[in-house]
């Protein structure tokens, strides 16, 4: 699971030209969105497309996008238990 929180981590400043961060300084725990890294709507549905293209994982149930999205910690566990 490291190993894919590290490479989240890395898409994620990647897919949002985040050039000056490092995955070092995105905590597993820290909220995406908002009071966190500071991501927004636009940025979701770009790590949508990174679930989908990436990971090959649907976000089946739109309702819970927030809650998966909250962190890399729960995108990885999410990703872990659809891909199970």
């Amino acid at each position: 699971m490291r190993k894919l929180m590290d490479t989240l981590k890395q898409e994620i400043i990647e897919e949002m030209h985040l050039e000056d961060m490092e995955i070092e300084d995105i905590e597993d725990e820290m909220p995406l969105f908002v009071e966190g890294l500071g991501l927004d709507s636009i940025d979701a549905l770009s790590m949508i497309v990174i679930l989908e293209k990436k990971h090959g994982v649907k976000l089946e149930n739109p309702d819970e996008g927030k809650d998966i999205m909250h962190s890399v910690k729960t995108l990885a566990e999410y990703i872990t238990q659809q891909q199970a």
